[in-house]
């Protein structure tokens, strides 16, 4: 089986893959001071929970935004799992034709996200993650990955809210609220990140797409792609797990 970790700032989302389908996915918080010990028995709980052996996993396929993790990755594959694992990094193949100034500075999330909607559909496309940050790519309908935005997410928002504005507390959970105008200060907060971000997200689809010479297909994913692109006009199609099968891909690519 493949083990395919997506380490965020935020969350670390776990995908375990049985003969090339997606089997589990698990949500999980990312912590810089997590040791492969502590990340081997949270893995091996997970899976006995769903009734899948942890032994059977032989195959380890790594993204990460958090670099203080990658060592504990490292360990956790050899230790654990006796495999090498694939490190979404500059210098593996990605079947793209990567057009940034510099390919180091690209995070290993906006390449498997690139790869795998590009592998699946095959055309120009836009591709939104709703995550701590808020990226979008713009992969033209011939392979090649031209660049693109990076917005702080609506949960830095809200933080930045609550720390900076001295009366405003903390949103524990985003609630789409029915109305734009609010008569309490939670569901004006919730207003004005959801809606707002939705906005935003309107306007920036508009102008990468002033700008290309193509008719982009739009996808949304990440972990609060439900919550926003719902209310975005122009979003096509909503993958969840979009990352999880871009780590797949890219290690068919590279490890065959």
């Amino acid at each position: 089986m493949l083990l395919a970790l997506d380490v965020g700032n935020t969350h670390t989302v776990i995908g375990l893959f049985k003969n090339d389908h997606l089997a589990a996915v698990w949500r999980i918080r990312t912590r810089r001071d997590l040791t492969s010990d502590e990340l081997a028995l949270m893995i091996k709980n997970l899976c006995e929970f769903k009734e899948y052996n942890f032994h059977d996993i032989n195959k380890v396929a790594i993204s990460c935004v958090v670099p203080p993790l990658l060592n504990t990755l490292l360990d956790l594959s050899k230790r654990y799992f006796q495999a090498e694992p694939l490190i979404v990094g500059p210098g593996i193949k990605t079947g793209l034709s990567i057009h940034y100034e510099n390919p180091k500075d690209i995070g290993a999330d906006r390449i498997a996200n690139a790869v795998a909607a590009y592998e699946k559909y095959r055309c120009p496309l836009i591709i939104i993650d709703f995550g701590t940050a808020i990226t979008f790519e713009y992969v033209s309908g011939k392979g090649e990955y031209k660049g693109g935005i990076i917005v702080p997410g609506i949960q830095i928002a809200a933080e930045a809210l609550f720390i900076h504005a001295s009366k405003l507390p903390r949103v524990e959970m985003f609630v789409k609220p029915p109305t734009v105008i609010n008569r309490n200060t939670i569901s004006a907060m919730n207003a004005g990140l959801i809606y707002g971000y939705a906005a935003l997200t309107e306007g920036l689809i508009e102008r990468i797409k002033e700008e290309i010479p193509e008719d982009p297909l739009v996808i949304a994913t990440g972990g609060l792609a439900h919550l926003i692109a719902s209310e975005v006009k122009g979003i096509d199609r909503i993958e969840e797990h979009l990352i999880l099968e871009g780590l797949k891909i890219l290690y068919a690519k590279n490890r065959g």
